[in-house]
């Protein structure tokens, strides 16, 4: 289904987040006779929030969007709910903002990104190596503008998409290119279970358009999609392409820049770098030189994102992490350094031995936050860990990691666990962590 198929339809929305907002205002722009008829969302909306969608009934009752002609779903919105299946089930179509949007233009000049993490960094990357390298380029999805949005945006050579599984689930039409940083455990709970997941995230690679598929040959979890995909496959991570090393990103056996002239801490965001610069090789556009094509990239905020330096302890905000793979990317950033690490957050059955190992063997401190905290000191005291402790929250915890902390010392948020319940995003987590460290 494409955007402009409907015109003079009612459409109901499945939530009332940032797609939906643009969406409504792509209407106005664009579709004069469709209507917004109806919103629902599983939680009342203020009557203050209401304004941006006039002339829109709320509700929280799913039944109330069987009177539409289509649906548009949040990317939270779950396809395994059992109200959405009823409502296809009556023959209403349900979509999402994105999907509408690769529909209309079938995905051509579209490079999209996707992976458990670094999906957003890669994304941005690329599109800056893109820019540098003289190509117009829009950045959308996750990262950068909602992709309807582009609707309104001189047409550019390259969109670099940003998709989570949640976009990817029920999309209809590929991009062009298909890039998969990597793929492990999570969100086993909108996709009810670890197999949905990697179901839902590798089906992007086959979907109709995709000409080209850009994979991560270092990670286990993609040997599925190196195996399927045959002649679209383009890797990096291996010792024939990018892929990186102790001291530097090569390319083959060339050194095309060293680790330590990059702008950004870690061996796993060089490895995002492979990605961007594999994607680029791809699309056969040239690689810019590297470090000066990365002069003014900054990474995103909440990403290994130094706070401040105080009395020689570093405080790094990487509330972004929601995994225990980000979270030993996050250590392995910092080799030289103590790291006293905070963590914990929303439970989603997530396995903390591996981290609870190497935090043992860094001899870290770790301070456990609500809820799965618990379960990572558990971990870490089996491993051998000497320092670790539960603190009742985030408040509690940087003032204990303000004790401890010596100069030379790290200390990380990065809790290797979603933020819902203490925190309605992983964005106001780590607003909350630079506030603590600014005000203490």
């Amino acid at each position: 289904m494409k955007f402009s198929e409907l015109d003079g339809a009612a459409v109901g929305a499945w939530g009332a987040g940032r797609e939906i907002r643009s969406l409504r205002a792509a209407f106005d722009r664009h579709l004069p006779t469709a209507r917004l008829a109806v919103i629902v969302t599983d939680q009342p909306v203020p009557q203050a929030e209401r304004g941006g969608f006039p002339g829109t009934r709320f509700a929280t009752d799913a039944g109330a969007l069987a009177a539409c002609d289509v649906v548009v779903r949040s990317p939270g919105v779950s396809i395994y709910r059992d109200e959405l299946r009823a409502l296809l089930a009556q023959g209403i179509p349900v979509t999402t903002s994105t999907s509408l949007w690769l529909a209309e233009d079938g995905g051509r000049g579209v490079i999209a990104v996707t992976g458990t993490k670094g999906k957003s960094t890669t994304a941005t990357l690329t599109a800056h190596l893109l820019g540098a390298a003289g190509r117009s380029v829009q950045l959308a999805g996750n990262v950068g503008v909602p992709a309807i949005e582009l609707l309104d945006r001189p047409a550019a050579e390259h969109v670099v998409l940003e998709l989570s599984s949640y976009q990817i689930a029920d999309l209809a039409t590929g991009p062009r290119v298909a890039v998969f940083t990597n793929l492990y455990r999570e969100h086993v709970d909108w996709h009810r279970g670890e197999a949905g997941y990697r179901r839902d995230k590798l089906r992007l690679a086959s979907l109709p358009g995709v000409e080209l598929v850009v994979a991560n040959a270092a990670d286990p979890g993609l040997a599925e999609l190196r195996d399927s995909a045959g002649e679209q496959l383009r890797t990096f991570g291996d010792a024939s392409g990018y892929h990186v090393d102790e001291r530097a990103l090569r390319r083959g056996d060339a050194v095309v820049a060293e680790i330590a002239a990059l702008p950004f801490p870690g061996r796993h965001n060089a490895l995002n770098l492979c990605a961007a610069l594999a994607t680029l090789e791809a699309v056969g556009v040239p690689a810019p030189p590297l470090p000066q094509a990365l002069e003014g990239f900054r990474m995103l905020p909440h990403r290994l994102e130094t706070v401040t330096l105080d009395d020689g302890v570093a405080w790094v905000n990487d509330s972004i992490s929601t995994t225990p793979e980000s979270a030993l990317a996050a250590l392995a950033s910092y080799p030289e350094h103590r790291v006293i690490l905070i963590a914990g957050g929303h439970d989603r059955e997530q396995d903390y031995t591996g981290l609870g190992r190497e935090l043992a063997r860094r001899g870290s401190v770790v301070l456990g936050l609500p809820v799965t905290g618990e379960r990572l000191v558990e971990a870490a005291r089996a491993a051998g860990v000497a320092d670790a402790e539960l603190a009742a929250d985030l408040p509690a915890a940087v003032a204990e990691a303000r004790r401890r902390a010596r100069a030379g010392d790290v200390v990380l948020l990065s809790p290797a666990a979603p933020s819902f319940g203490a925190y309605a995003d992983f964005e106001q987590r780590g607003a909350h962590f630079r506030a603590l460290v600014h005000t203490g």
